[in-house]
Formats: structure tokens, sequence, C-alpha cells
């Protein structure tokens, strides 16, 4: 089953990681093959309420892009390298291409072969060497096996056109030779005495019972076939192994974890139609065609608390969003065909999760509970948020019931392991929970981070404001704005870069300056967001 991926935004928070853990939660009651993940590190909030709980912490979700592995390529297309050549040849005519991945035994890429190649081969080699299996020299000349002393043949082919006596006198026979000769049972009784490689009995013609005990002494080995014997001459070479056709110099190859934009970017300055594909082990796994109808089995994903693209998954756009569940304004991120989408105008994300589980018929487990309590405590800033709604105080005492917590007294011990700064550098603290927003005409991000002990972080002032230039040139933004929300006095300190503080004065309707107080301001969603959408086209 087609595995499905939950996220939340990237710098995830406590209520965008939990709430993928509760809904993958209930999609494998229903029996969907779902996996939370997480688009950044996880902050020690939220590491604290997986842990509390003793939920593990989803993977990292790097992008959602498309990769080889999600085309539609030849899978599994491949040859062993001692197929012979003929077999090659007809292999690539029935499907329809111009060339065949190589391997060896372990499936090791070694090459690739195309029909050009091979009829290359047949007219301008005139070599008489053969390097094949004793099954395919049988198999491409018809043959009826007499005497197997060998599974691999290597020697040097010669048919025999001289009149026995002519030949027993000017030719010496060696261990090395191949030869292709009719009734001329002394010339056959001299190569099994000699001790050749093979011998080819064509026009099924006779040969002793004497010269067959021979050949078993001796291990020479022996086939019968049909065909004359020029046919029999010109066949049995087509029964080289491919490998002998395998160039020293490597064919361009495409791994399967390549991103498939990028390769065709790399395959139009190529102009190769051909692409061996393999994994981090060089094991081939296929080939892709230029030329081919290349579909790709999208991504598919559900996104919570998000519903914008640039907070999302980078590729989002080559995913399929199946699903979006979230308490926030609607975003710009568009799908190509419908989905379910499951909005509320509650505190936090978990909220809605709750009311999944009922309206599916799925009890809440304990530890899912917990975490979902933590993810509505840390949104909410343990309900004292203008964003909190009687809806949220509702479940919250609904999960205090299931999980065994107090909310009061989890909250406490959440937002003191989640607001001990002392070791984390400026980047580190504006990236905490940091998300960017595409106005009307200019594109912005705006970070959060709430702690007991705002007097840490207002003493770090000027390098703060170093930082957030560093970060807003590197981001190509337009401006960045940084909240430091005092829980206890349930205000924010503010700074932000230079260019956009004719819109903040505009905000709150007063003169600003770098970490100035705002009082009651503790929701980016409800106090900030909305404000700045309004004032940034001024």
């Amino acid at each position: 089953m087609e595995k499905i991926y939950i996220f939340g935004h990237r710098n995830p928070d406590t209520d965008s990681i939990t709430s993928a853990i509760a809904l993958e939660y209930i999609k494998k009651v229903q029996g969907f093959n779902a996996e939370a993940r997480a688009l950044g590190e996880l902050n020690d909030e939220t590491k604290f309420v997986l842990n509390h709980f003793n939920v593990k912490e989803p993977r990292y979700l790097n992008d959602v892009r498309i990769k080889i592995k999600d085309i539609k390529y030849y899978k599994d297309f491949f040859l062993n390298k001692l197929c012979s050549i003929l077999d090659t040849y007809d292999f690539i005519v029935k499907n329809n291409v111009t060339g065949v991945p190589i391997v060896d035994d372990d499936n090791s890429f070694m090459g690739l072969v195309t029909a050009k190649t091979i009829l290359k081969n047949l007219f301008n080699d005139e070599s008489n060497k053969l390097v094949a299996t004793y099954d395919n020299i049988l198999k491409i000349l018809n043959g009826e096996e007499i005497v197997r002393a060998d599974d691999a043949i290597n020697g040097l082919v010669s048919a025999v056109s001289y009149k026995s006596t002519t030949f027993l006198e000017t030719v010496k026979l060696t261990k090395e030779d191949i030869l292709v000769v009719g009734d001329r049972h002394s010339i056959i009784e001299s190569a099994v005495n000699s001790g050749v490689r093979l011998i080819v009995i064509s026009g099924n013609q006779f040969i002793k019972e004497e010269h067959i005990n021979i050949a078993k002494k001796n291990n020479v080995n022996i086939i019968r076939t049909p065909y004359d014997t020029f046919k029999a001459v010109k066949k049995i070479l087509l029964s080289n192994s491919v490998e002998t056709l395998l160039c020293t110099e490597n064919p361009v190859t495409v791994f399967e974890n390549e991103y498939f934009d990028e390769f065709l970017e790399k395959a139009k300055k190529l102009g190769f139609n051909n692409y061996p594909v393999l994994d981090k082990n060089r094991i081939c796994k296929g080939m892709i065609r230029l030329s081919a109808n290349n579909k790709a089995n999208l991504k598919k994903v559900i996104l919570v608390d998000h519903s914008e693209k640039g907070q999302s998954a980078e590729g989002i756009e080559e995913a399929e969003i199946t699903e979006i569940v979230d308490h926030h304004n609607l975003g710009n991120i568009t799908t190509s065909s419908p989905l379910n989408f499951r909005g509320m105008a509650v505190g936090s994300t978990n909220t809605i999760m709750f009311y999944l589980f009922n309206e599916n018929g799925i009890l809440i487990p304990k530890h899912i509970a917990g975490i979902m309590l933590g993810g509505i405590l840390s949104d909410t800033l343990a309900l004292t948020s203008p964003t909190t709604t009687d809806i949220d105080r509702k479940v919250v005492k609904k999960l205090e019931e299931i999980s065994g917590e107090n909310y009061k007294e989890f909250a406490k011990e959440m937002f003191a392991a989640g607001s001990d700064y002392k070791d984390k550098t400026e980047d580190d603290l504006i990236n905490i929970d940091i998300k960017l927003y595409q106005g009307s005409k200019k594109s912005f991000k705006v970070s959060q981070i709430v702690t007991p002990n705002v007097q840490d972080i207002i003493e770090r002032k000027e390098k703060i404001i170093e930082t957030l230039v560093k970060m807003k040139e590197e981001a190509k933004v337009d401006f960045i704005l940084f909240y430091v929300t005092d829980i206890l006095s349930n205000g924010s300190y503010l700074f932000y870069t230079k260019g956009c503080e004719s819109m903040l004065e505009k905000m709150y309707e007063k003169e600003i300056k770098q970490g100035m107080y705002i009082e009651d301001c503790v929701s980016r969603k409800k106090q900030v967001i909305p404000l700045v959408m309004e004032f940034e086209e001024e």
C-alpha cells in the first residue's frame, strides 16, 4: 500500500508535530499506510512533550520532490553479463529499445549495450574468439549435448575446410581450439586426443562412441547441431557473452534518489536517450528513457497546521495533497485534484484532531491524548491566548481525563522545558519558530518564542538585531519580525529589521523602537499576521 506522509510546517512547533502523530494514529486505525514526519529540528518544548509520554520523534522529511525512483521507468530492466549477444539483440528488438544495461551476478552495473554496438561488432569484428557458456552455445546452435566438461567455453573458433590429411599435417591443435567439423572422423579423433576445448559436429553427423569416450576422459566438450558448417560458424559467434561488447568507458547513469527535474536538465545537455538507473551501491534498478512516457508516482501527503506553500515541504507543488487539517487562515497552496479539508476557528490543530477521533469512532489512547494536550496548551499559551475558544477549553478538559494530567501543572513543566535558551545562539533562537508569509506586495518572516525568562533574551538585543539583518539578506525577504513573548505578563517584546518601521507604527499606533514591549500581544496568528497583512501594502 502506498505511503501517505503527514507533516506540519517548517520549523515545527509542538502543535504541528503532535497533531501529525495523532492523525497518523487515526489513519493507521483506518487501514492507511500513514507516517508522521517532521520538516525540521524539534524544539525543546516538543521533545519534552514526546518524552513525557514515551512517544517516538517523527523522522525528518527533507522534501517531497519527484525523484527518479518515483518515475515509472523500465524497472528490473537489465541482462546478466553471461547473456549471449544474440539473446541481447532479440531482447532489445522485442522491447523496442535501443539498448539495455548489463549487470554481474549481484546485479551490480557493468555497462550499457546498444543495438548499434552489436551491429558494429558483427560487421567490423573479424575476431574468431569465443567467450560463452555451454548453454548459450547449445541454445543458439539448436544443438544436442553430447559431452559437457565445462560450463564456460573460452577459445578460438575455426571451421575444418581442409581435407583430413592436409589438416592433420598442417594444423597443431591446442586446448584453446574450438572446432566446427562434419563427419571427418580422423580429425575428430585427433581433436579429442589433443584435448581441444569444444567440438561442434555440424549437420547432425554421426560421432563414434570411442571418440565420445576419449572426449570425456580428456574433458573435451562436444555439441551436435543440425546446421551446416557455414551456418554453425556464423551462429556460434553470436553466443559470445554480451560482456565482451562492454567498452571500458562507463556510460552516463542516473541514481534513483536524484531529482527528476535535475535529471531532465542534465539529459537535455547530454543528448542520450537511455540512462541506467542505479541505487547508492551501484546496483542496477533498471533503465529510464527520455522518449518514454515517464509518468510519476507523486508522493501522497496530508498537511496539518498549515496551508501556506512557503511553510510546507520543499517540492510541495510536485506532491499529491490528499487532505489538509488546519486552524489558520487559508494559505496559497493549490491542488490539481479534490481533497478533504478540515478547518476550524480554534486555538490548535489538536482540537480539530479530537473531533476527528470522535467522528470516526476511534478511542484516543492515553499517550496520544497526552501529546494532543501538549499541542493545545502550547498553541493557546495554556488557554490564555486570545485565540483560545470555548471548544479548546472543553477539549482540554476531556484530554485531561484521558491522559491523567493536570493541564496547569503540565503546562508549567512544558514551558519551563522549552524556555531554557542559555546555550542557544541568536540564530537558534530566531529559528525556533519562524514562518514565511507572502503578502499582497511583500514577503516576510515572523518568528516567536515563548518564555517566562524574557530578560535573558532582552540582554542579547544587539546580537539579535545583527542576526535578523543577516537572516533577512539570506532569505531574500522584505522584513523579519521577532516576538519574544512573556508568558507571565501576557505581552511580547518586538525586534525587527529596518524598512518596516512605518508599517509597525501604524500597526501599534505609536512610535516604535527595538525591543519595545507590546502589551496583550501573545498570538502571532491573531494579533500579528492580520495587522501585517493590512498595513504591509502602505
